[in-house]
């Protein structure tokens, strides 16, 4: 059985990037809406780069700042550093 993880993020402009770069990175990744919050479920490891979120926003980021800022929970194990997040 194939063990599902991922994010829970507030939904602004950084979610909504995060998101993205997720769906296009991972296979299998699924978004749902829970009011002001996006729930992203992925088969492990479900990995996303501080690149591919910026390029989706058109700004640059500092993952650690912003992925605490707009992470309200997540399933799994969080692995972060400055260039990719990456959740077991």
């Amino acid at each position: 059985m194939t063990r599902v993880v991922g994010p829970v993020l507030v939904r602004d402009a950084i979610g909504d990037a995060i998101v993205e770069a997720i769906r296009d990175g991972n296979a299998g990744a699924e978004v749902t809406g829970q009011g002001g919050y996006l729930r992203v479920s992925a088969p492990a490891p479900c990995v996303v780069s501080r690149a591919a979120i910026e390029a989706r926003l058109g700004a640059p980021i500092a993952l650690r700042e912003e992925l605490h800022r707009t992470m309200v929970s997540f399933a799994g194990r969080l692995e972060l550093d400055d260039e990719v997040a990456r959740w077991r």
